[in-house]
């Protein structure tokens, strides 16, 4: 009986005190635990993308009316970033820049969640399960697939929030809707104005159904995916050159960055990046979301071929730069808040799961004793 009982594990110098022994990977909790410990990474998702949003949806609302110009007030004579900033103070005042914001912070609630709760669990799986894929490839593919669950929630979110954006009050949309604009037909207006988020949706839906809500869905998942697969390539890329950089150049120094700071730095910088690489695609998904009941362009391939006919490239790339100042603080803000929850709530999860791990390794231990 004694020779074929097992021996017990090894104990582990300075693991922690007790009884029990400690299992050869004491530094994984259960499946249960680490569950619990990647939704966490969906509300620090949740939080840092409403928060993003929130600080820098003015500069969303000046790049929207720029990449709508065409359809609201036609093609010629369109308005630079200054004279848009003045048009939209001289006719709404300050609260013509945040039309549209709840809408927005909910979508962003969404995306933000799915983003970062989805990578941190995908890009792991993906690298386990498919050695070739890790990497930049596991960041990117972990990414996309992040944003494409959210964007079912997104899209509706964005074609409100984008509507509202344009409409500015309710007397600069009435102003806007007598003045006979080339895609405006006498007696069809493109959308009546929608005093809140409840009304845009109500009367999209029943304007359009489904369909209307999620208007340029396609295009949008033509320029979110290859956006949030790039940003966290972008930011995991940065990072890993960043602690290169410090083991070569600055190989005794003690200077420290925090994460939070590299967040900021780093996010900010991916963000910036990926936005201007994205930004034809962005105008096509803003353009189809906006035409409402006039239709100028009929799918994603129409508006491309019809934008580079009327506006070439620049017209492809109208709105980068509002795109690049919103997405550079926000992408910044949103890597810093996230990086921040981490490290904030780190030291507690890590007590957590030694503590529930010594406490599971300690009652085996009594278990085995008894029997």
């Amino acid at each position: 009986m004694a020779a074929s009982k097992p021996s017990p594990p090894p104990r582990v110098a300075g693991a922690g005190a007790g009884t029990g022994y400690w299992s050869p990977a004491p530094r994984s909790p259960s499946p249960n635990l680490t569950n619990f410990f990647v939704w966490r990474e969906f509300v620090w998702g949740a939080i840092a993308g409403a928060f993003g949003e929130g600080m820098m949806h003015p500069v969303d609302t000046l790049k929207t009316r720029l990449q709508s110009q065409a359809i609201i007030t036609g093609a010629k004579a369109q308005k630079n970033i200054f004279q848009m900033i003045r048009t939209v103070w001289v006719s709404d005042g300050l609260k013509g820049f945040y039309r549209g914001i709840s809408p927005g912070v909910t979508g962003s609630l969404a995306t933000g969640a799915t983003y970062f709760g989805v990578i941190e669990s995908t890009k792991t799986w993906l690298e386990n399960s498919n050695p070739n894929l890790s990497g930049h490839w596991s960041h990117f593919i972990a990414g996309g697939i992040g944003d494409t669950l959210g964007s079912f929630i997104y899209v509706p979110c964005e074609v409100m929030k984008q509507r509202m954006q344009v409409q500015g009050t309710r007397k600069s949309w009435a102003s806007t809707a007598t003045k006979g604009s080339i895609s405006q037909t006498p007696g069809a207006p493109m959308y009546q104005y929608y005093n809140g988020m409840f009304h845009a949706g109500c009367s999209i839906w029943r304007d359009h159904g489904l369909k209307g809500l999620y208007a340029g869905y396609w295009s949008t998942l033509a320029r979110d995916v290859p956006f949030a697969g790039l940003m966290v390539t972008f930011y995991e890329a940065m990072k890993e050159l960043t602690e290169y950089g410090k083991r070569k150049y600055l190989p005794e120094s003690n200077l420290h960055a925090s994460n939070s700071f590299e967040g900021l730095l780093l996010g900010g910088l991916a963000g910036g990046c990926s936005a201007y690489l994205t930004t034809p695609l962005d105008v096509i998904k803003t353009r189809l979301q906006v035409q409402g009941s006039t239709i100028s362009y009929n799918g994603w391939l129409d508006a491309i071929t019809k934008t580079w006919a009327n506006e070439g490239m620049s017209g492809l790339f109208k709105g980068s730069i509002p795109r690049i100042i919103w997405y550079v603080p926000a992408s910044a803000f949103t890597f810093m808040a996230v990086e921040f929850l981490r490290d904030h709530f780190k030291e507690k999860t890590d007590s957590d799961a030694r503590e529930l791990t010594g406490l599971s390794m300690d009652t085996r231990s009594e278990v085995e004793e008894a029997a």
